[in-house]
């Protein structure tokens, strides 16, 4: 009887050690990729129609929002007219995690996935699903909520019609009715709004890529024009001061309006459907950052020169700037960009979300119903109609605004860690699969210098949040130079084939220090919403993932090229 209660236990014993042998196995694997892929006219991949132009407007289309009529304002009334400084300081931060994606973009043109497929290659399954899932939720969360200010934005341009003034209830389209204490928040205008976009994503990457286009346009237009107007009734006076509450306001306006660019990083999403990805993913990704800069840097030196900053509104500063200056018909205007800018900004989240799902469906992470591709219009309707249904269920039924304050941590969870794979990328070139002790040793100790930078980000973003003695943050800072340094001098780096990030690995190092610093400064809850959702993650791998995760799919997978006269 004891010889078989401990064979038993034995048994128990190995089978553990099996579950946690394969787990570890599993997790630590990467993907290996091509650096070339055929195109050829079979029927079951997605195909290539989007050239530089479109890209650069995807980009566009995904940065700017309603946000660059409000956010402009809010952040000025703290900072003063040197809320241009914070843009341009913003603006250059993310500049420096664009190059880092265009590298990755031109170095692995011709798959689908993103920061998830840059962290696969680079690090390995485990971490590509954790970025995964941070960078999903705030999707989610962030179509749902897009599509909430949406409908109310539509619903107000319903109300010029003088039958229906006043009388759209609030379950329409303005915020919701709510029941059972505000649990539920019914809207039914915003699922009827992101049925429509879903309908036109799986219609064809051609025709959604019109509709964004033609938005986007339009857009850009009304807020060119906005700052011209308004050039007119800048009173140079109002510009100084140009601090007046300080230095320390103008850097952190640069914290608070950095998330008003994020959405470039949309234009690594569609590496698989752009003509030529190699030359035109870095171009869509630095050119559509570089217009946003331009103009969030010209409505700031106009809303500032119109009226006093400390006479700002909160809630639509630059609308009530022009009516108080006798020009109502450009805050008709405005919100008609407003519209235009949020369409395109759900869009374009709708569609990035689909090839996420499109990505980890191939390789096995996800069910394979993700995986699949229609063969006449060569989108990946399943994924499509299922982030769509997701921003409806939210969308329609909660009030997500409340959740604002946990978003945010996705995009700088996967702008750190594509800038570590722009490091890490470098060295694999060097030491080739890490086989040697050597190798795993150099290896090893290179991350380990980037995680201290990133601690380092961490700690002097806590120190900055909490105003503590300046000579903490100086020894963070410091340390982080140390650890940059030894990344310079430790490591071996040889040059990337297409476009190259310069100064690798101090603008990498820079990238994530600075972006940690920022996940310092979010809502305590947002942290918590980290670690959370990580354990859960690793929770959903380890009962599914690693059993099913193919990370050689990517040898399967048949490209398209665009009909020889879209190439143009």
């Amino acid at each position: 009887m004891a010889s078989t209660m401990d064979d038993s236990r034995h048994k128990d014993a190995t089978s553990s050690s099996t579950c946690f042998s394969h787990f570890c196995s599993s997790a630590l694997r990467a993907k290996t990729l091509k650096s070339s892929s055929s195109a050829n006219n079979s029927s079951d991949g997605l195909i290539r129609r989007l050239g530089v132009l479109d890209l650069i407007l995807l980009g566009v289309g995904a940065s700017i929002g309603a946000g660059i009529f409000v956010v402009t304002g809010t952040v000025a009334r703290d900072a003063g007219p040197g809320v241009t400084i914070s843009f341009i300081l913003a603006g250059a931060s993310c500049v420096l995690n664009a190059l880092c994606y265009a590298e990755l973009a031109s170095r692995f043109p011709a798959i689908v996935g993103g920061a998830y497929l840059y962290a696969y290659t680079a690090f390995n399954e485990i971490t590509a699903f954790l970025v995964f899932m941070q960078l999903m939720l705030d999707y989610h969360i962030g179509a749902a909520s897009i599509a909430r200010s949406l409908a109310s934005y539509v619903a107000t341009i319903f109300e010029l019609i003088p039958a229906l003034k006043g009388n759209i209830p609030p379950w329409v389209g303005h915020g919701g009715q709510e029941f059972f204490g505000g649990t539920l928040s019914i809207n039914i205008l915003a699922p009827i709004l992101l049925a429509v976009l879903t309908v036109i994503l799986c219609l064809g990457v051609g025709e959604s890529s019109a509709v964004n286009s033609f938005m986007t346009a339009a857009k850009v237009v009304i807020v060119i024009f906005v700052i011209i107007v308004g050039s007119f009734k800048v009173d140079v006076d109002n510009w100084s001061p140009f601090a007046p509450n300080g230095v320390k306001h103008i850097f952190t306006g640069a914290t608070v309006v950095f998330f008003a660019y994020v959405g470039f990083d949309a234009v690594a999403n569609s590496a698989e459907e752009s003509k030529r990805p190699q030359r035109d993913l870095p171009i869509g990704i630095l050119g559509s950052l570089l217009v946003c800069v331009v103009l969030y840097v010209g409505v700031c030196l106009v809303i500032t020169g119109m009226v006093p900053y400390n006479l700002l509104g909160e809630d639509a500063p630059l609308s009530e700037a022009f009516t108080s200056k006798g020009l109502k018909y450009v805050s008709i205007l405005i919100s008609i960009g407003a519209v235009a800018g949020l369409t395109t900004t759900l869009l374009v989240g709708l569609y990035v979300q689909s090839r996420l799902y499109l990505g980890l469906g191939r390789d096995g992470l996800l069910p394979s119903i993700f995986a699949k591709v229609h063969p006449i219009r060569h989108t990946p309707i399943h994924s499509q109609i299922w982030v769509g249904i997701i921003a409806a269920v939210l969308g329609g039924l909660f009030n997500v605004h409340i959740l604002s304050h946990i978003l945010s941590v996705g995009s700088l969870t996967g702008y750190s860690v594509v800038a570590a794979c722009v490091v890490t990328l470098r060295w694999k070139n060097n030491t080739g699969n890490r086989v040697s002790s050597k190798c795993i040793s150099t290896w090893c100790e290179g991350v380990l210098c980037i995680f201290l930078v990133a601690c380092c980000g961490f700690a002097a973003g806590v120190l900055y949040r909490f105003g503590t003695h300046f000579i903490f943050m100086i020894v963070a800072v410091v340390i982080a130079i140390m650890a940059c340094a030894a990344l310079c001098f430790r490591q071996a780096y040889s040059d990337p084939p297409g476009f190259s990030c310069p100064w690798v690995p101090i603008v990498p190092s820079v990238c994530i220090f600075f972006n940690i610093f920022l996940f310092a400064q979010l809502h305590y809850e947002a942290w918590i919403r980290f670690i959370f959702l990580s354990i859960v993650s690793v929770g959903i791998y380890a009962f599914y993932g690693q059993y099913h995760a193919n990370p050689r799919s990517d040898e399967t997978i048949i490209y398209h090229m665009a009909p020889e006269e879209d190439r143009h």
